[in-house]
């Protein structure tokens, strides 16, 4: 057989490797493409949406809006995760692409023929000499010059997170912290002590009015806006709100509904672009937390602050700019006398958990995250003899050490869009994949424990925006379009499913035996936690449910759109 010339690779490798750019340069123009339409078309802000809304807001009861409302934004989701899939295929190719790229010009370069070799020169050993004399002066010219600046800027420049501290920050005076039973009192933060959705104490009432005035203890205006949930700590209730350019706290009476005091968090301006925010976040949709000491709140554009119980601003500072689709939305974590924030960002490479001292506001430590950007929110469980804090992003549940950040274990369990919280209950820790799956995991491990230490997982019914709920024995979930269905926590499979035809986006929360589920429009249902579906009740608002709901002392507290409710019987005191 006659053999192939050089030449005639040659010429096969360049054309396999103009190919090769061909093919990498066409998708990667593709996912471009996806990615700009993606951003630049909102569908939240499609015509076909904004005029239904215009319709319901005008017919508040017209159940075909609503109903085509709800097919709309399934399509929407449906579309977003065919994004997802189109991306993370399209990466695969363009690294594919890439690799026959430089595969092919290796190829090209060894079989290219070689030119005639030139002649030896007796002056050059003289000129390389001398050449390679001013070569060394001028790399320790430049090797001065540069050591000189990285003094410069080492001494010069401070991390994003340093900003809003004093140049001489005084050491931290020691202070008392709550117990853990002073801290299992109260409603601390998102979902509750210890984030799960499960209250303590007296049952909350089971039947209201808040149209006609039955049950509501009291209602106070809601001074700014914002989706956050009230926090609970003895006789004071706190949210946040923010537009644009103001970010407040706000403290109200427990046992009055009177505005307290408001505070302004104002970080010191930061010369950086401001971060789009999707008006289906907003600009205070982070849950607030508090230690008994201060209040922390965290904003849509990383802005973050304490404020003492007096209203007295403690501390304040910016995280860095954040880049996400809807801007920051998980909700604080707090622990002996630490925040802990998932601070996590579009993309691979940007995202961190940081603990902070809650005091002072200084980074106690801070740990790079390999995740996507999430709106979960962490929490922190005492679990096999450690503190770990558990969180989730795409595409991990990753626990780390309370005291240093150091990672304990991570099982791949979460993509697209990650918006549901974990839950610890039953001694497992519940992970969300939006509308895919259930993964209950053993906290006991170390490393990668997806192939040892996942119980079970459920793929029915899976929520894409509202948290799980669970006793230890059952686990309760409904979807934002309204269905609602009941497992079985050792073992995953499904007990039994409910229609309750109602959009949800809020969490659900059990107090005894039984599950408040509030719902876009208003009306909160109760249910019967069993393992039959038992409907209570169905309670309306008059406004608007769109945070979850804090539970202290037999009192439940509700955010509506323009009000913040006390529900409760007149005797139950806060």
């Amino acid at each position: 057989m006659r053999a192939v010339s050089a030449a005639t690779r040659h010429r096969i490798a360049l054309t396999t490797a103009a190919i090769a750019a061909a093919f990498v340069v066409t998708v990667a123009g593709v996912l471009l493409y996806q990615r700009v339409t993606a951003t630049t078309n909102d569908p939240w802000k499609s015509p076909q949406l904004l005029a239904l809304k215009e319709r319901l807001r005008a017919a508040p009861a017209d159940a075909a809006v609503k109903e085509q409302i709800r097919v709309l934004d399934l399509q929407f989701r449906r579309d977003y995760r065919q994004r997802l899939r189109l991306a993370g295929s399209g990466g695969w190719l363009i690294l594919g692409g890439a690799l026959m790229l430089v595969v092919s010009l290796q190829a090209a370069a060894k079989t290219k023929e070689r030119p005639p070799q030139p002649r030896p020169d007796p002056e050059a050993g003289r000129r390389a000499v001398h050449v390679a004399a001013r070569s060394r002066t001028a790399v320790a010219i430049a090797g001065g010059v540069g050591v000189a600046a990285m003094l410069v800027i080492g001494l010069g420049v401070r991390s994003s997170l340093d900003a809003g501290r004093n140049a001489a920050q005084p050491a931290p005076i020691a202070e008392s912290l709550p117990s853990a039973e002073e801290f299992a009192r109260n409603w601390p933060q998102f979902r509750g002590p210890g984030g799960s959705g499960v209250a303590a104490g007296p049952d909350a009432l089971l039947q209201w009015d808040a149209p006609g005035g039955r049950g509501v203890v009291w209602k106070s205006p809601v001074p700014a806006p914002g989706f956050n949930s009230p926090i609970v700590w003895g006789d004071r209730v706190f949210i946040s709100g923010a537009t644009a350019d103001v970010r407040e706290v706000f403290c109200f009476e427990a046992a009055t509904g009177r505005l307290a005091w408001r505070a302004r968090i104002d970080p010191p301006p930061r010369p950086a672009p401001k971060t789009k925010v999707s008006e289906m976040a907003g600009f205070a949709a982070s849950t607030m937390a508090t230690d008994g000491r201060r209040v922390y709140a965290i904003f849509a554009r990383g802005e973050i602050g304490a404020v003492r119980f007096d209203g007295t601003v403690a501390w304040t500072k910016n995280m860095s700019v954040t880049e996400n689709p809807y801007g920051h939305a998980s909700s604080l974590a707090v622990w002996q006398g630490r925040v802990i924030v998932q601070f996590d960002q579009e993309g691979r490479g940007g995202s961190r958990l940081v603990a902070l001292d809650g005091a002072t506001g200084r980074v106690v430590w801070e740990k790079p995250r390999e995740v996507s950007s999430s709106w979960a929110s962490p929490i922190v469980i005492e679990a096999a003899g450690r503190t770990q804090i558990i969180t989730v992003a795409e595409p991990c549940a990753i626990a780390y050490a309370f005291g240093d950040g150091s990672e304990l274990w991570r099982a791949e369990a979460a993509h697209g869009e990650v918006v549901p919280s974990p839950i610890f209950a039953g001694g497992l820790v519940m992970v969300v994949h939006p509308s895919a799956a259930l993964t209950a995991i053993k906290p006991d491990g170390s490393g990668d424990v997806a192939a040892t230490h996942v119980v079970w997982k459920a793929e029915d019914n899976v929520p894409d925006v509202t948290s799980p709920v669970s006793n230890g024995e059952l686990v309760f979930m409904v979807e934002s379009g309204g269905m609602l269905a009941c497992f079985d926590a050792k073992n995953g499979k499904r007990v039994w499913e409910h229609d309750l035809k109602e959009q949800v986006q809020a969490s659900p929360l059990i107090v005894g035996q039984r599950l408040y589920v509030p719902c876009a429009e208003g009306l909160t249902i109760v249910v019967e936690v069993g393992r039959q579906y038992r409907e209570l009740a169905r309670n309306p608002l008059g406004e608007k449910i769109l945070a979850s709901p804090a539970v202290l002392g037999g009192r439940l507290y509700l955010r509506g759109a323009e009000h913040l409710f006390c529900i409760a019987n007149p005797e139950a005191k806060p």
